[in-house]
Protein backbone atom coordinates (compact mmCIF):
# COMPACT_ATOMS: atom_id res chain seq x y z
CA UNK A 1 0.00 0.00 0.00
CA UNK A 2 1.13 3.61 -0.82
CA UNK A 3 2.18 5.68 2.32
CA UNK A 4 0.16 8.78 2.14
CA UNK A 5 3.06 10.80 2.72
CA UNK A 6 4.75 9.15 -0.67
CA UNK A 7 1.46 9.46 -2.25
CA UNK A 8 1.10 13.58 -1.77
CA UNK A 9 4.42 13.93 -2.91
CA UNK A 10 4.37 11.83 -5.68
CA UNK A 11 0.92 13.88 -6.54
CA UNK A 12 2.35 17.36 -5.75
CA UNK A 13 5.48 16.66 -8.50
CA UNK A 14 3.24 15.30 -11.25
CA UNK A 15 0.96 18.65 -10.54
CA UNK A 16 4.14 20.85 -10.66
CA UNK A 17 4.88 19.04 -13.93
CA UNK A 18 1.71 19.32 -15.51
CA UNK A 19 0.72 22.86 -15.07
CA UNK A 20 4.85 23.45 -16.52
CA UNK A 21 3.57 21.61 -18.98
CA UNK A 22 0.14 23.80 -19.48
CA UNK A 23 2.11 27.31 -18.69
CA UNK A 24 5.37 27.23 -20.34
CA UNK A 25 6.53 27.21 -23.75
CA UNK A 26 6.93 23.61 -25.23
CA UNK A 27 10.32 22.98 -27.78
CA UNK A 28 7.29 22.70 -30.77
CA UNK A 29 4.83 25.44 -30.65
CA UNK A 30 1.83 22.73 -31.26
CA UNK A 31 -0.65 25.45 -31.10
CA UNK A 32 1.14 26.82 -34.46
CA UNK A 33 1.10 23.39 -35.89
CA UNK A 34 -2.58 22.41 -35.22
CA UNK A 35 -4.36 25.87 -34.61
CA UNK A 36 -7.89 24.79 -35.36
CA UNK A 37 -9.82 22.32 -33.79
CA UNK A 38 -10.35 19.72 -36.69
CA UNK A 39 -6.65 19.76 -37.07
CA UNK A 40 -6.19 18.29 -33.62
CA UNK A 41 -8.62 15.97 -33.99
CA UNK A 42 -7.30 14.52 -37.31
CA UNK A 43 -4.15 14.35 -35.29
CA UNK A 44 -5.32 12.93 -32.16
CA UNK A 45 -7.10 10.14 -34.70
CA UNK A 46 -3.93 9.61 -36.62
CA UNK A 47 -1.65 9.54 -33.33
CA UNK A 48 -4.57 7.20 -31.67
CA UNK A 49 -4.33 4.89 -35.42
CA UNK A 50 -0.02 4.77 -34.70
CA UNK A 51 -0.63 3.57 -31.46
CA UNK A 52 -3.05 0.54 -31.86
CA UNK A 53 -0.51 -0.38 -35.00
CA UNK A 54 2.51 -0.36 -32.49
CA UNK A 55 0.59 -2.60 -30.15
CA UNK A 56 -0.15 -5.00 -32.48
CA UNK A 57 3.00 -4.68 -34.33
CA UNK A 58 4.14 -5.61 -30.90
CA UNK A 59 2.34 -8.25 -30.28
CA UNK A 60 3.01 -10.11 -33.79
CA UNK A 61 6.28 -9.81 -32.54
CA UNK A 62 6.33 -11.46 -29.56
CA UNK A 63 5.52 -14.95 -31.28
CA UNK A 64 9.08 -14.75 -33.03
CA UNK A 65 11.80 -15.27 -31.66
CA UNK A 66 15.14 -13.57 -32.23
CA UNK A 67 18.37 -15.16 -33.03
CA UNK A 68 20.68 -14.91 -30.55
CA UNK A 69 18.47 -13.48 -27.93
CA UNK A 70 17.09 -15.11 -25.06
CA UNK A 71 13.09 -15.44 -25.02
CA UNK A 72 13.12 -13.61 -21.95
CA UNK A 73 14.76 -10.50 -23.16
CA UNK A 74 13.17 -10.33 -26.99
CA UNK A 75 9.40 -10.45 -24.91
CA UNK A 76 10.74 -7.74 -22.68
CA UNK A 77 11.86 -5.31 -25.27
CA UNK A 78 8.92 -6.21 -27.28
CA UNK A 79 6.88 -4.99 -24.16
CA UNK A 80 8.96 -1.43 -23.70
CA UNK A 81 8.51 -0.82 -27.24
CA UNK A 82 5.25 -1.28 -27.18
CA UNK A 83 4.92 1.07 -23.54
CA UNK A 84 6.95 3.78 -25.49
CA UNK A 85 5.05 3.99 -27.95
CA UNK A 86 2.09 4.41 -25.41
CA UNK A 87 3.39 6.98 -23.83
CA UNK A 88 5.12 8.91 -26.64
CA UNK A 89 1.78 8.94 -28.27
CA UNK A 90 -0.21 9.88 -25.12
CA UNK A 91 2.58 12.73 -24.71
CA UNK A 92 1.70 14.17 -27.82
CA UNK A 93 -1.88 13.88 -27.25
CA UNK A 94 -1.67 16.09 -24.27
CA UNK A 95 0.87 18.21 -26.05
CA UNK A 96 -1.39 18.75 -28.50
CA UNK A 97 -4.30 19.79 -26.35
CA UNK A 98 -2.52 21.57 -23.56
CA UNK A 99 -1.10 24.05 -26.19
CA UNK A 100 -4.57 25.19 -27.41
CA UNK A 101 -5.56 25.77 -24.13
CA UNK A 102 -8.46 23.74 -24.23
CA UNK A 103 -7.71 21.37 -21.19
CA UNK A 104 -7.50 24.31 -19.03
CA UNK A 105 -10.56 25.32 -20.27
CA UNK A 106 -12.73 21.97 -19.71
CA UNK A 107 -10.26 22.02 -15.90
CA UNK A 108 -12.10 25.23 -15.07
CA UNK A 109 -15.81 24.46 -16.90
CA UNK A 110 -15.82 21.23 -14.87
CA UNK A 111 -14.42 22.48 -12.01
CA UNK A 112 -11.24 19.99 -11.98
CA UNK A 113 -8.39 20.97 -10.66
CA UNK A 114 -4.69 19.85 -11.70
CA UNK A 115 -4.37 17.05 -9.14
CA UNK A 116 -7.60 15.64 -10.08
CA UNK A 117 -5.97 14.66 -13.89
CA UNK A 118 -2.77 13.52 -11.97
CA UNK A 119 -4.37 11.40 -10.21
CA UNK A 120 -6.36 10.07 -13.27
CA UNK A 121 -3.31 10.42 -15.33
CA UNK A 122 -1.93 8.07 -12.76
CA UNK A 123 -4.45 5.72 -12.44
CA UNK A 124 -4.94 4.75 -16.02
CA UNK A 125 -0.96 4.57 -15.59
CA UNK A 126 -1.27 1.86 -12.87
CA UNK A 127 -3.92 -0.20 -14.71
CA UNK A 128 -1.96 -0.42 -17.73
CA UNK A 129 0.95 -1.07 -16.36
CA UNK A 130 -0.36 -3.77 -14.40
CA UNK A 131 -1.77 -5.28 -17.54
CA UNK A 132 1.31 -5.17 -19.20
CA UNK A 133 3.05 -7.17 -16.47
CA UNK A 134 0.55 -9.77 -16.70
CA UNK A 135 0.87 -9.86 -20.35
CA UNK A 136 4.79 -10.43 -19.93
CA UNK A 137 4.46 -12.19 -16.93
CA UNK A 138 2.07 -14.74 -18.72
CA UNK A 139 4.67 -15.05 -21.63
CA UNK A 140 7.45 -15.76 -18.68
CA UNK A 141 6.16 -18.22 -17.13
CA UNK A 142 4.79 -20.26 -20.44
CA UNK A 143 8.35 -19.82 -21.39
CA UNK A 144 9.92 -20.86 -18.16
CA UNK A 145 7.43 -23.93 -17.85
CA UNK A 146 8.39 -25.00 -21.64
CA UNK A 147 11.74 -25.83 -20.88
CA UNK A 148 10.57 -27.74 -17.53
CA UNK A 149 8.36 -30.90 -18.22
CA UNK A 150 7.82 -31.24 -14.37
CA UNK A 151 5.38 -28.27 -14.61
CA UNK A 152 2.42 -29.46 -16.28
CA UNK A 153 -0.43 -26.92 -18.39
CA UNK A 154 -2.18 -26.98 -14.93
CA UNK A 155 0.10 -25.86 -12.33
CA UNK A 156 1.32 -23.59 -15.43
CA UNK A 157 -2.16 -22.30 -15.60
CA UNK A 158 -2.60 -21.52 -11.31
CA UNK A 159 0.83 -19.91 -11.18
CA UNK A 160 -0.05 -17.45 -13.90
CA UNK A 161 -3.48 -16.99 -12.54
CA UNK A 162 -2.48 -15.97 -9.14
CA UNK A 163 0.58 -13.80 -10.71
CA UNK A 164 -2.89 -11.83 -12.41
CA UNK A 165 -4.43 -11.91 -9.46
CA UNK A 166 -1.78 -10.29 -7.20
CA UNK A 167 -0.35 -7.81 -9.63
CA UNK A 168 -3.75 -6.40 -10.01
CA UNK A 169 -4.32 -6.27 -6.65
CA UNK A 170 -1.03 -4.32 -5.80
CA UNK A 171 -2.19 -2.06 -9.36
CA UNK A 172 -5.26 -1.45 -6.90
CA UNK A 173 -3.37 -0.79 -4.07
CA UNK A 174 -1.46 2.17 -5.81
CA UNK A 175 -4.84 3.40 -7.41
CA UNK A 176 -6.52 3.61 -3.85
CA UNK A 177 -3.11 5.43 -2.29
CA UNK A 178 -3.30 7.85 -5.11
CA UNK A 179 -6.79 8.87 -4.37
CA UNK A 180 -6.10 8.64 -0.18
CA UNK A 181 -8.85 6.48 -0.23
CA UNK A 182 -9.94 5.71 3.55
CA UNK A 183 -8.91 2.12 3.69
CA UNK A 184 -10.01 1.26 7.29
CA UNK A 185 -13.79 2.48 6.28
CA UNK A 186 -13.30 0.45 2.71
CA UNK A 187 -12.27 -2.86 4.67
CA UNK A 188 -15.30 -2.25 6.62
CA UNK A 189 -17.35 -1.83 4.30
CA UNK A 190 -16.02 -4.82 2.03
CA UNK A 191 -16.75 -6.88 5.10
CA UNK A 192 -20.21 -6.30 5.45
CA UNK A 193 -20.48 -6.68 1.72
CA UNK A 194 -18.76 -9.69 1.28
CA UNK A 195 -21.39 -11.18 3.75
CA UNK A 196 -24.38 -10.04 1.75
CA UNK A 197 -22.63 -11.02 -1.35
CA UNK A 198 -21.76 -14.46 0.45
CA UNK A 199 -24.93 -14.84 1.61
CA UNK A 200 -26.80 -13.97 -2.02
CA UNK A 201 -24.54 -16.07 -3.90
CA UNK A 202 -23.70 -19.66 -1.59
CA UNK A 203 -23.78 -21.48 -4.45
CA UNK A 204 -21.44 -19.39 -6.65
CA UNK A 205 -19.02 -18.98 -3.82
CA UNK A 206 -19.04 -22.60 -3.28
CA UNK A 207 -18.34 -23.25 -6.84
CA UNK A 208 -15.22 -20.97 -6.58
CA UNK A 209 -13.78 -22.18 -3.78
CA UNK A 210 -14.15 -25.64 -4.82
CA UNK A 211 -12.22 -24.49 -8.21
CA UNK A 212 -8.99 -23.61 -6.46
CA UNK A 213 -9.51 -26.84 -4.14
CA UNK A 214 -9.44 -28.79 -7.81
CA UNK A 215 -6.69 -26.43 -8.99
CA UNK A 216 -4.25 -27.82 -6.03
CA UNK A 217 -5.33 -30.80 -5.45
CA UNK A 218 -5.12 -31.98 -8.95
CA UNK A 219 -7.79 -34.73 -9.17
CA UNK A 220 -7.70 -34.33 -13.44
CA UNK A 221 -5.89 -32.33 -15.91
CA UNK A 222 -6.61 -31.19 -18.92
CA UNK A 223 -7.20 -33.75 -21.55
CA UNK A 224 -8.16 -36.55 -18.88
CA UNK A 225 -10.65 -39.25 -19.62
CA UNK A 226 -12.92 -38.67 -16.44
CA UNK A 227 -16.10 -39.43 -15.19
CA UNK A 228 -18.32 -37.31 -12.83
CA UNK A 229 -21.69 -38.91 -11.90
CA UNK A 230 -23.65 -39.63 -15.03
CA UNK A 231 -20.95 -37.40 -17.38
CA UNK A 232 -18.31 -39.00 -18.71
CA UNK A 233 -15.77 -37.51 -21.25
CA UNK A 234 -12.36 -35.96 -22.16
CA UNK A 235 -11.72 -32.48 -19.86
CA UNK A 236 -10.65 -29.52 -21.91
CA UNK A 237 -11.16 -26.46 -19.75
CA UNK A 238 -10.82 -26.16 -15.88
CA UNK A 239 -11.60 -22.33 -14.41
CA UNK A 240 -11.96 -21.95 -10.38
CA UNK A 241 -15.87 -22.11 -11.50
CA UNK A 242 -16.54 -24.84 -13.72
CA UNK A 243 -15.03 -27.83 -15.28
CA UNK A 244 -15.64 -28.41 -19.16
CA UNK A 245 -15.89 -31.66 -20.48
CA UNK A 246 -16.23 -33.07 -24.01
CA UNK A 247 -18.12 -36.33 -23.90
CA UNK A 248 -17.55 -38.92 -26.58
CA UNK A 249 -21.25 -37.97 -28.62
CA UNK A 250 -19.27 -34.46 -29.31
CA UNK A 251 -21.60 -32.84 -26.24
CA UNK A 252 -19.73 -30.15 -24.52
CA UNK A 253 -20.65 -30.41 -20.59
CA UNK A 254 -20.14 -27.31 -18.08
CA UNK A 255 -20.36 -29.01 -14.48
CA UNK A 256 -19.69 -26.55 -11.52
CA UNK A 257 -17.12 -27.13 -9.89
CA UNK A 258 -18.80 -27.34 -6.13
CA UNK A 259 -20.26 -30.65 -8.25
CA UNK A 260 -17.38 -31.81 -9.16
CA UNK A 261 -16.06 -32.04 -5.67
CA UNK A 262 -19.10 -33.59 -4.73
CA UNK A 263 -19.49 -36.22 -6.60
CA UNK A 264 -18.13 -39.73 -7.09
CA UNK A 265 -15.05 -39.28 -9.85
CA UNK A 266 -13.26 -41.68 -11.78
CA UNK A 267 -10.05 -40.93 -13.65
CA UNK A 268 -9.52 -43.38 -16.45
CA UNK A 269 -6.30 -41.41 -17.47
CA UNK A 270 -3.82 -40.78 -14.28
CA UNK A 271 -2.28 -43.98 -14.41
CA UNK A 272 -1.97 -44.51 -17.75
CA UNK A 273 -3.24 -47.58 -18.80
CA UNK A 274 -6.42 -49.05 -18.23
CA UNK A 275 -8.04 -52.39 -17.95
CA UNK A 276 -10.89 -53.56 -19.86
CA UNK A 277 -13.45 -56.34 -18.54
CA UNK A 278 -14.83 -58.51 -21.81
CA UNK A 279 -17.29 -60.96 -20.85
CA UNK A 280 -17.69 -64.21 -23.21
CA UNK A 281 -19.87 -67.61 -22.55
CA UNK A 282 -18.66 -71.15 -23.45
CA UNK A 283 -21.02 -74.50 -22.76
CA UNK A 284 -21.34 -76.11 -19.77
CA UNK A 285 -19.71 -79.56 -21.75
CA UNK A 286 -16.63 -77.27 -22.06
CA UNK A 287 -13.12 -77.76 -20.55
CA UNK A 288 -12.89 -74.31 -19.26
CA UNK A 289 -9.03 -74.33 -18.84
CA UNK A 290 -8.57 -75.20 -22.23
CA UNK A 291 -11.49 -72.31 -22.98
CA UNK A 292 -9.58 -70.09 -20.66
CA UNK A 293 -5.55 -70.85 -22.03
CA UNK A 294 -6.91 -70.31 -26.13
CA UNK A 295 -8.46 -66.87 -24.86
CA UNK A 296 -5.29 -65.99 -22.98
CA UNK A 297 -2.93 -66.65 -25.40
CA UNK A 298 -5.10 -65.44 -28.59
CA UNK A 299 -5.05 -61.78 -26.88
CA UNK A 300 -1.53 -62.02 -25.66
CA UNK A 301 -1.09 -61.96 -29.48
CA UNK A 302 -3.05 -58.74 -30.35
CA UNK A 303 -0.83 -55.53 -30.85
CA UNK A 304 -3.66 -53.51 -29.62
CA UNK A 305 -3.27 -54.45 -25.72
CA UNK A 306 -0.21 -54.50 -23.74
CA UNK A 307 1.40 -57.63 -22.75
CA UNK A 308 2.67 -55.82 -19.44
CA UNK A 309 0.78 -56.65 -17.47
CA UNK A 310 -0.19 -59.94 -18.50
CA UNK A 311 -4.03 -60.33 -19.91
CA UNK A 312 -6.15 -62.32 -17.59
CA UNK A 313 -9.09 -64.98 -17.80
CA UNK A 314 -11.08 -66.08 -15.02
CA UNK A 315 -14.53 -67.66 -14.56
CA UNK A 316 -16.95 -65.19 -13.81
CA UNK A 317 -19.97 -66.81 -12.93
CA UNK A 318 -22.79 -68.78 -14.33
CA UNK A 319 -25.35 -67.77 -16.37
CA UNK A 320 -28.44 -69.79 -17.57
CA UNK A 321 -26.86 -71.53 -20.91
CA UNK A 322 -23.30 -70.91 -20.00
CA UNK A 323 -20.36 -70.28 -17.86
CA UNK A 324 -19.00 -66.91 -18.43
CA UNK A 325 -15.14 -66.35 -18.69
CA UNK A 326 -14.06 -62.52 -18.16
CA UNK A 327 -11.09 -61.59 -20.74
CA UNK A 328 -9.08 -58.92 -18.43
CA UNK A 329 -6.41 -57.24 -21.24
CA UNK A 330 -4.35 -53.78 -20.79
CA UNK A 331 -4.45 -50.76 -23.12
CA UNK A 332 -1.81 -47.72 -22.66
CA UNK A 333 -2.71 -44.23 -23.17
CA UNK A 334 -6.22 -44.74 -22.27
CA UNK A 335 -8.96 -42.78 -24.82
CA UNK A 336 -12.36 -43.61 -26.07
CA UNK A 337 -11.29 -44.79 -29.48
CA UNK A 338 -8.17 -47.06 -28.28
CA UNK A 339 -11.18 -49.17 -25.80
CA UNK A 340 -13.40 -49.48 -28.06
CA UNK A 341 -10.59 -50.70 -30.75
CA UNK A 342 -9.07 -52.77 -28.56
CA UNK A 343 -12.28 -54.32 -27.34
CA UNK A 344 -13.43 -55.15 -31.10
CA UNK A 345 -10.26 -56.74 -31.75
CA UNK A 346 -10.25 -58.99 -28.78
CA UNK A 347 -13.48 -60.36 -29.33
CA UNK A 348 -13.40 -60.99 -32.79
CA UNK A 349 -10.11 -62.85 -32.34
CA UNK A 350 -11.69 -65.38 -29.18
CA UNK A 351 -14.74 -65.72 -31.45
CA UNK A 352 -12.42 -66.71 -34.78
CA UNK A 353 -10.14 -69.25 -31.86
CA UNK A 354 -13.04 -70.76 -30.51
CA UNK A 355 -14.39 -71.70 -33.42
CA UNK A 356 -10.74 -73.39 -34.32
CA UNK A 357 -11.07 -75.25 -31.13
CA UNK A 358 -14.55 -76.21 -31.62
CA UNK A 359 -15.52 -74.02 -28.64
CA UNK A 360 -19.04 -72.98 -28.63
CA UNK A 361 -20.36 -70.01 -27.48
CA UNK A 362 -24.09 -70.56 -26.81
CA UNK A 363 -27.00 -68.97 -27.06
CA UNK A 364 -29.88 -68.71 -24.64
CA UNK A 365 -31.58 -71.80 -24.57
CA UNK A 366 -35.22 -73.26 -22.72
CA UNK A 367 -35.90 -76.63 -22.32
CA UNK A 368 -39.17 -77.97 -21.81
CA UNK A 369 -40.20 -81.32 -20.21
CA UNK A 370 -43.15 -83.02 -19.45
CA UNK A 371 -44.42 -84.77 -16.52
CA UNK A 372 -47.02 -87.70 -15.63
CA UNK A 373 -50.77 -86.02 -14.34
CA UNK A 374 -52.56 -87.52 -11.68
CA UNK A 375 -55.39 -86.26 -9.77
CA UNK A 376 -59.09 -84.87 -11.75
CA UNK A 377 -59.46 -85.86 -15.04
CA UNK A 378 -58.60 -82.62 -16.97
CA UNK A 379 -61.69 -80.19 -18.22
CA UNK A 380 -60.24 -80.77 -21.94
CA UNK A 381 -61.42 -84.65 -21.87
CA UNK A 382 -63.95 -85.69 -24.33
CA UNK A 383 -66.16 -87.13 -21.33
CA UNK A 384 -66.08 -84.03 -19.84
CA UNK A 385 -66.85 -81.74 -22.50
CA UNK A 386 -70.97 -83.10 -22.51
CA UNK A 387 -73.45 -79.78 -22.18
CA UNK A 388 -75.63 -79.76 -18.91
CA UNK A 389 -78.60 -79.87 -21.10
CA UNK A 390 -78.02 -83.14 -22.95
CA UNK A 391 -76.93 -84.45 -19.20
CA UNK A 392 -80.00 -83.11 -17.88
CA UNK A 393 -82.22 -84.34 -20.33
CA UNK A 394 -81.13 -87.84 -19.65
CA UNK A 395 -81.36 -87.51 -16.45
CA UNK A 396 -85.33 -86.49 -17.00
CA UNK A 397 -85.90 -89.35 -19.45
CA UNK A 398 -84.81 -91.64 -16.87
CA UNK A 399 -86.88 -90.51 -14.25
CA UNK A 400 -90.04 -89.97 -15.92
CA UNK A 401 -89.70 -94.21 -16.66
CA UNK A 402 -89.63 -94.47 -13.58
Amino acid sequence: MIHPAFATSLLSQSARVQTGLLQTDAPIDFAALFPSVELRILASIVVLAAIVVSWRLGARLHDRAAEGVSSAVWHLSVTLFRLVGVVLGGTFLVSVWASSGDIATLSEQYDIGSQMLVRIGLSVVFLLGAYVVTTVLGRLIKEIAGTRPEISDHQREIIYRLAQVSTYLVAVAFVLGVWNADLGGLLVGAGFLGIVVGMAARQTLGALIAGFVLMFSRPFEIGDWVEVGDHEGIVTDITVVNTRIQTFDGEYVMIPNDVVSSESLVNRSRKGRLRLKIEVGVDYETDLDHAASVAQETVEELDEVLSVPQPQVVAKRFDDSAVVLEVRPWIDRPSARRKWKAQTAVIGAVREAFADEDISIPFPQRALSGREQSGPVPLTDGQSQKTPQSTGSKNGSSGGSN
